[in-house]
């Protein structure tokens, strides 16, 4: 079991929480941890799962006499959706606290179960952080990525062909989430190759056989089954012309890998450099989702091919390469962005050993300093 970082008891203090993480982001084995006494119902047990689909008032039956001390934990919430009219009644009614905890969110949201009257707390699990592992191993990450039960695999590759079985499977197929299986699991290939690139729908589209409106709505279900994040473009601009469409990020590194059938990635290769700033970027994801939520993650971009990787709230940005020295020509789009937004902080993490900041004030951050000074709260 890895220490998680996921600040989850400061919410139960006064109110129930959604808990939701892709799966095998490690949520119940966290769940069952934290809360040992807690009443724990696993709608992924058939039986448990026969009896409450068929009668969800059965919830209320058994538990309305509870004291308002009452901890009662759902797995898998959105197998049965109805059943959260039941913890509404029993949170109103008698005060009982609920995690209700999901890989998906979308189903609920289609029958309007979102927020529960705004009782609920909407919490995030994400892949494991590098600060969550005793001693982490940056180049086992950017190959193996960051789930769990990958991250220690004897057969990472192997593990990661199974996952992405039973999220298609289970998540897809189950929920009848699109028409076309196999149609959607082409669009999971050309996904990971335009991982952390411009999305452009038409484009995809095209390679996949299918409409852009279709395109749209796989990405959609990427989002809500928390597979893949949107980062949206920065577009407050003063001068330059800027690229307003989104990038999208698959969850997990090792995700990509594997669907882009890399076993390793070396050092010095354009896909270690692909690697390396997916990673990073998921460690900025899982930090803002954890602590930040006020601050909104983005990329800045201009017409003319001018870029930096992340721009956090209205005062970070961060560009991220893969190169053993920092030099002036990998500082040119953060000095680009400087001229339009002069208060911000810049910064550029790399594999450079050598933390320093250059005479016109970017900072330049060996990796594992950023990732430490990242956790234990010293760049924001």
């Amino acid at each position: 079991m890895y220490p998680r970082l996921v600040p989850i008891n400061p919410y139960l203090e006064d109110i129930s929480i959604f808990l939701f993480g892709a799966r095998q982001t490690g949520k119940s084995t966290l769940l069952k941890t934290l809360f040992p006494r807690a009443i724990y119902i696993d709608l992924l047990d058939t039986e448990v799962y026969a009896r409450f689909v068929r009668r969800p008032n059965l919830l209320y039956e058994l538990y309305h006499t509870q004291s308002s001390e009452t901890l009662i934990i759902i797995d898998e919430i959105q197998q049965i959706p109805p059943i959260l009219n039941e913890v509404h009644r029993l949170m109103s009614q008698c005060g009982i606290r609920f995690i209700l905890c999901g890989s998906s969110a979308r189903k609920l949201r289609r029958q309007g179960y979102n927020t529960l009257g705004g009782r609920a707390y909407p919490c995030y699990l994400y892949p494991l952080v590098s600060a969550e592992v005793p001693d982490f191993d940056l180049d086992k990450a950017l190959s193996r990525g960051m789930l769990p039960s990958i991250y220690t695999s004897k057969n990472a590759y192997l593990g990661l062909s199974a996952y992405i079985d039973v999220y298609l499977r289970e998540e897809i197929k189950a929920e009848a989430l699109v028409r076309n299986l196999d149609s959607f699991q082409h669009f999971l290939d050309i996904a990971a190759l335009t991982d952390g690139e411009i999305v452009n729908y038409n484009n995809i589209a095209t390679d996949c056989w299918v409409s852009s409106h279709t395109v749209k709505e796989y990405f959609q279900i990427l989002e809500d089954t928390l597979l893949g994040y949107t980062i949206p473009a920065y577009t407050k601009t003063i001068k330059r012309r800027l690229i307003q469409s989104p990038k999208f990020y698959l969850m997990d590194v090792g995700v990509v890998n594997y669907l882009l059938h890399r076993k390793e990635v070396v050092q010095g290769t354009k896909e270690y450099g692909h690697s390396f700033e997916h990673f990073v970027m998921q460690e900025l994801i899982a930090y803002i989702g954890y602590y930040h939520k006020q601050d909104k993650l983005c990329y800045w971009r201009t017409s003319t091919g001018i870029e930096v990787d992340a721009i956090i709230g209205e005062q970070y940005a961060i560009e991220i390469k893969s190169v053993t020295e920092v030099q002036n020509k990998h500082l040119k789009g953060l000095r680009a962005f400087r001229e339009e937004h002069p208060d911000f902080t810049l910064m550029i993490v790399s594999i450079d050993p050598f933390t320093r900041q250059t005479e016109d004030g970017i900072r330049v951050v060996y990796i594992h300093d950023f990732l430490r000074q990242l956790w234990e709260k010293q760049l924001f």
